[in-house]
Protein backbone atom coordinates (compact mmCIF):
# COMPACT_ATOMS: atom_id res chain seq x y z
CA UNK A 1 0.00 0.00 0.00
CA UNK A 2 1.21 3.25 -0.89
CA UNK A 3 1.78 5.22 1.73
CA UNK A 4 -0.15 8.81 2.32
CA UNK A 5 2.90 10.58 2.33
CA UNK A 6 4.48 9.65 -1.38
CA UNK A 7 0.98 10.41 -2.80
CA UNK A 8 0.67 13.35 -1.91
CA UNK A 9 4.12 14.08 -3.24
CA UNK A 10 3.09 12.46 -6.49
CA UNK A 11 0.28 14.52 -6.32
CA UNK A 12 1.67 17.62 -6.09
CA UNK A 13 3.93 17.17 -9.41
CA UNK A 14 1.08 16.84 -11.47
CA UNK A 15 0.70 20.68 -11.59
CA UNK A 16 4.08 20.98 -12.41
CA UNK A 17 4.01 18.32 -14.86
CA UNK A 18 0.95 20.47 -16.95
CA UNK A 19 2.44 23.54 -16.54
CA UNK A 20 5.61 22.13 -18.16
CA UNK A 21 3.94 20.33 -20.83
CA UNK A 22 2.16 23.86 -21.57
CA UNK A 23 5.07 26.06 -21.82
CA UNK A 24 7.21 23.71 -23.11
CA UNK A 25 6.07 24.21 -27.01
CA UNK A 26 6.94 28.38 -25.95
CA UNK A 27 10.50 27.71 -26.25
CA UNK A 28 9.89 27.75 -30.09
CA UNK A 29 10.18 31.86 -29.50
CA UNK A 30 13.78 31.24 -29.64
CA UNK A 31 15.29 31.32 -33.29
CA UNK A 32 17.58 29.07 -32.31
CA UNK A 33 14.96 26.30 -31.19
CA UNK A 34 12.57 27.09 -33.45
CA UNK A 35 14.77 26.62 -36.90
CA UNK A 36 15.24 23.31 -35.17
CA UNK A 37 12.45 21.77 -33.72
CA UNK A 38 9.85 23.58 -35.85
CA UNK A 39 11.45 25.65 -38.80
CA UNK A 40 7.73 26.44 -40.71
CA UNK A 41 7.22 29.18 -37.67
CA UNK A 42 10.67 30.82 -38.95
CA UNK A 43 8.53 32.47 -41.66
CA UNK A 44 11.02 31.37 -44.37
CA UNK A 45 9.67 31.60 -47.59
CA UNK A 46 11.09 32.21 -51.36
CA UNK A 47 14.69 33.06 -51.43
CA UNK A 48 13.63 36.03 -53.34
CA UNK A 49 10.90 37.42 -51.41
CA UNK A 50 10.40 39.53 -48.07
CA UNK A 51 7.20 38.72 -45.73
CA UNK A 52 6.26 41.98 -44.48
CA UNK A 53 4.07 41.75 -41.44
CA UNK A 54 2.27 44.01 -38.81
CA UNK A 55 1.14 43.22 -35.20
CA UNK A 56 -1.36 44.61 -33.17
CA UNK A 57 -3.51 46.61 -35.49
CA UNK A 58 -6.41 47.69 -36.60
CA UNK A 59 -5.55 51.12 -34.65
CA UNK A 60 -7.55 54.50 -35.90
CA UNK A 61 -4.83 56.37 -35.10
CA UNK A 62 -1.71 54.79 -36.74
CA UNK A 63 -2.52 51.59 -39.16
CA UNK A 64 -4.20 54.68 -41.65
CA UNK A 65 -0.87 56.21 -42.06
CA UNK A 66 0.86 53.01 -42.64
CA UNK A 67 -2.10 51.89 -45.33
CA UNK A 68 -1.18 55.20 -47.42
CA UNK A 69 2.44 54.93 -46.89
CA UNK A 70 2.35 51.00 -48.05
CA UNK A 71 0.23 52.21 -51.24
CA UNK A 72 2.78 55.06 -51.66
CA UNK A 73 5.29 52.49 -52.02
CA UNK A 74 3.62 49.74 -53.70
CA UNK A 75 3.60 47.18 -51.40
CA UNK A 76 1.30 44.97 -49.80
CA UNK A 77 1.50 43.62 -46.03
CA UNK A 78 -0.05 41.02 -43.71
CA UNK A 79 -1.99 42.32 -40.81
CA UNK A 80 -2.25 40.03 -37.71
CA UNK A 81 -5.52 41.85 -36.03
CA UNK A 82 -6.78 41.99 -32.46
CA UNK A 83 -10.06 40.72 -32.89
CA UNK A 84 -11.50 43.04 -30.30
CA UNK A 85 -9.83 45.86 -32.09
CA UNK A 86 -11.53 44.38 -35.47
CA UNK A 87 -15.06 44.10 -34.02
CA UNK A 88 -14.81 47.86 -33.08
CA UNK A 89 -12.84 49.30 -36.17
CA UNK A 90 -14.38 47.01 -38.79
CA UNK A 91 -14.39 49.64 -41.70
CA UNK A 92 -10.74 49.81 -41.38
CA UNK A 93 -10.56 46.36 -41.43
CA UNK A 94 -12.72 46.24 -44.63
CA UNK A 95 -10.24 48.92 -46.22
CA UNK A 96 -7.08 47.46 -45.15
CA UNK A 97 -8.32 44.44 -46.96
CA UNK A 98 -9.99 46.36 -49.94
CA UNK A 99 -6.39 47.71 -50.49
CA UNK A 100 -5.22 44.32 -50.84
CA UNK A 101 -3.64 43.64 -47.86
CA UNK A 102 -3.70 40.22 -46.20
CA UNK A 103 -5.95 39.79 -43.22
CA UNK A 104 -3.92 37.44 -40.16
CA UNK A 105 -4.90 36.87 -36.53
CA UNK A 106 -3.33 38.07 -33.35
CA UNK A 107 -5.31 37.70 -30.38
CA UNK A 108 -8.90 38.81 -28.97
CA UNK A 109 -6.72 41.15 -27.08
CA UNK A 110 -3.27 40.76 -25.34
CA UNK A 111 -3.27 38.58 -22.41
CA UNK A 112 -0.25 36.94 -19.92
CA UNK A 113 0.34 33.38 -22.02
CA UNK A 114 1.92 31.58 -18.93
CA UNK A 115 -1.35 29.64 -17.08
CA UNK A 116 -3.04 27.01 -19.03
CA UNK A 117 -6.10 28.28 -20.67
CA UNK A 118 -7.55 25.03 -22.96
CA UNK A 119 -10.80 26.82 -23.12
CA UNK A 120 -10.38 30.02 -23.28
CA UNK A 121 -7.34 30.18 -25.61
CA UNK A 122 -9.88 28.21 -28.07
CA UNK A 123 -12.87 31.14 -27.10
CA UNK A 124 -10.52 34.04 -27.45
CA UNK A 125 -8.73 32.83 -30.70
CA UNK A 126 -12.16 31.88 -32.65
CA UNK A 127 -13.98 35.36 -31.36
CA UNK A 128 -10.69 36.70 -32.88
CA UNK A 129 -10.95 34.38 -36.42
CA UNK A 130 -14.70 35.43 -36.29
CA UNK A 131 -14.28 39.20 -36.35
CA UNK A 132 -11.82 39.58 -38.84
CA UNK A 133 -13.75 37.07 -41.28
CA UNK A 134 -16.90 39.28 -40.92
CA UNK A 135 -15.23 42.41 -40.99
CA UNK A 136 -13.45 41.78 -44.07
CA UNK A 137 -15.14 39.03 -45.61
CA UNK A 138 -12.19 36.54 -45.97
CA UNK A 139 -11.58 33.13 -44.01
CA UNK A 140 -7.97 34.07 -42.14
CA UNK A 141 -4.83 32.10 -43.03
CA UNK A 142 -2.58 32.71 -40.42
CA UNK A 143 -2.12 33.07 -36.53
CA UNK A 144 0.44 34.52 -34.65
CA UNK A 145 0.31 34.27 -30.85
CA UNK A 146 0.93 37.35 -28.87
CA UNK A 147 4.49 38.19 -27.32
CA UNK A 148 5.23 35.29 -30.07
CA UNK A 149 4.58 32.79 -27.30
CA UNK A 150 3.24 29.84 -28.81
CA UNK A 151 1.85 27.34 -25.91
CA UNK A 152 0.77 23.89 -26.21
CA UNK A 153 -3.06 25.83 -25.37
CA UNK A 154 -2.50 27.74 -28.40
CA UNK A 155 -1.13 25.63 -30.57
CA UNK A 156 -4.38 23.54 -29.73
CA UNK A 157 -6.88 26.29 -30.09
CA UNK A 158 -5.08 27.05 -33.44
CA UNK A 159 -5.23 23.33 -34.66
CA UNK A 160 -8.81 23.23 -34.08
CA UNK A 161 -9.61 26.38 -35.59
CA UNK A 162 -7.61 25.42 -39.19
CA UNK A 163 -5.46 28.43 -38.55
CA UNK A 164 -1.44 27.94 -39.61
CA UNK A 165 1.10 29.21 -36.53
CA UNK A 166 4.02 31.79 -38.13
CA UNK A 167 6.27 33.64 -36.03
CA UNK A 168 9.20 35.33 -37.47
CA UNK A 169 12.13 35.41 -39.04
CA UNK A 170 13.18 39.14 -38.37
CA UNK A 171 11.95 41.67 -36.05
CA UNK A 172 12.59 45.43 -35.64
CA UNK A 173 11.89 45.37 -32.12
CA UNK A 174 9.66 48.82 -32.25
CA UNK A 175 7.87 48.31 -29.73
CA UNK A 176 10.49 49.88 -27.17
CA UNK A 177 10.90 53.13 -25.68
CA UNK A 178 13.85 55.23 -27.11
CA UNK A 179 14.28 53.27 -30.71
CA UNK A 180 14.81 54.93 -33.73
CA UNK A 181 14.55 54.07 -37.41
CA UNK A 182 18.17 53.53 -37.79
CA UNK A 183 17.86 51.05 -34.51
CA UNK A 184 14.87 49.23 -35.64
CA UNK A 185 16.70 48.87 -39.22
CA UNK A 186 19.93 47.62 -37.31
CA UNK A 187 17.65 45.06 -35.45
CA UNK A 188 16.94 44.14 -38.51
CA UNK A 189 19.60 43.55 -40.29
CA UNK A 190 21.22 40.47 -38.89
CA UNK A 191 18.60 38.17 -39.97
CA UNK A 192 17.38 40.23 -43.14
CA UNK A 193 17.99 37.56 -45.67
CA UNK A 194 16.02 36.74 -48.69
CA UNK A 195 13.16 34.51 -47.49
CA UNK A 196 12.85 36.13 -44.43
CA UNK A 197 9.32 37.43 -42.87
CA UNK A 198 9.88 40.76 -40.78
CA UNK A 199 7.78 41.73 -37.71
CA UNK A 200 6.70 45.37 -36.96
CA UNK A 201 3.47 46.99 -35.35
CA UNK A 202 1.48 48.84 -36.93
CA UNK A 203 -0.37 50.20 -33.51
CA UNK A 204 1.30 51.23 -30.16
CA UNK A 205 -1.43 49.70 -28.49
CA UNK A 206 1.05 47.18 -26.21
CA UNK A 207 4.12 49.15 -27.21
CA UNK A 208 5.87 52.26 -25.93
CA UNK A 209 3.48 55.28 -26.43
CA UNK A 210 4.02 56.70 -30.32
CA UNK A 211 6.50 53.99 -31.25
CA UNK A 212 4.59 53.14 -34.29
CA UNK A 213 6.20 56.45 -35.70
CA UNK A 214 9.18 55.24 -35.78
CA UNK A 215 7.93 52.30 -37.49
CA UNK A 216 6.33 54.70 -40.18
CA UNK A 217 9.67 56.62 -40.58
CA UNK A 218 11.89 53.12 -40.98
CA UNK A 219 9.20 51.33 -43.17
CA UNK A 220 10.56 53.20 -46.62
CA UNK A 221 14.25 52.92 -45.93
CA UNK A 222 13.43 49.16 -44.90
CA UNK A 223 11.88 48.37 -48.50
CA UNK A 224 14.36 50.41 -50.22
CA UNK A 225 17.10 47.90 -48.55
CA UNK A 226 15.22 45.20 -50.00
CA UNK A 227 14.22 45.99 -53.05
CA UNK A 228 18.30 47.03 -53.50
CA UNK A 229 19.17 42.94 -52.51
CA UNK A 230 16.42 41.98 -55.57
CA UNK A 231 13.85 40.93 -52.98
CA UNK A 232 10.09 41.55 -53.73
CA UNK A 233 8.45 42.55 -50.99
CA UNK A 234 4.37 41.50 -50.49
CA UNK A 235 2.40 39.31 -47.97
CA UNK A 236 2.68 35.79 -46.28
CA UNK A 237 0.23 35.16 -49.20
CA UNK A 238 2.97 35.29 -51.47
CA UNK A 239 5.77 33.96 -49.71
CA UNK A 240 6.05 30.57 -51.32
CA UNK A 241 5.86 28.75 -47.42
CA UNK A 242 4.06 25.46 -47.52
CA UNK A 243 1.09 24.66 -45.82
CA UNK A 244 0.22 22.95 -43.05
CA UNK A 245 -3.01 20.59 -43.10
CA UNK A 246 -6.17 22.56 -41.59
CA UNK A 247 -7.79 20.79 -38.79
CA UNK A 248 -11.18 20.33 -38.94
CA UNK A 249 -13.25 23.23 -36.95
CA UNK A 250 -16.79 23.43 -36.08
CA UNK A 251 -18.18 25.40 -39.26
CA UNK A 252 -15.54 25.13 -41.44
CA UNK A 253 -14.56 22.49 -43.91
CA UNK A 254 -10.93 20.68 -43.47
CA UNK A 255 -8.72 22.37 -46.05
Amino acid sequence: MVSRPRTLAALATVPAAVAAAHILPAATWLPAVRAVLRPSLDGRGSADHIALTFDDGPDPRSTPHFLRELDRLGVRATFFLQGAAARRHPALVRRTAAEGHELAVHCWEHQPPWLPRPLADRADLERAMTAVRESAGSEPRWYRPPYGVLTATRWWAARRLGLQPVLWTAWGRDWQPDTDPDGVLSQLRDRLTGGATVLLHDSDRNSAPFSWRVTLAALPRLVDRCRAAGWTVGPLAEHGMPTVGRGHAAGHDSR
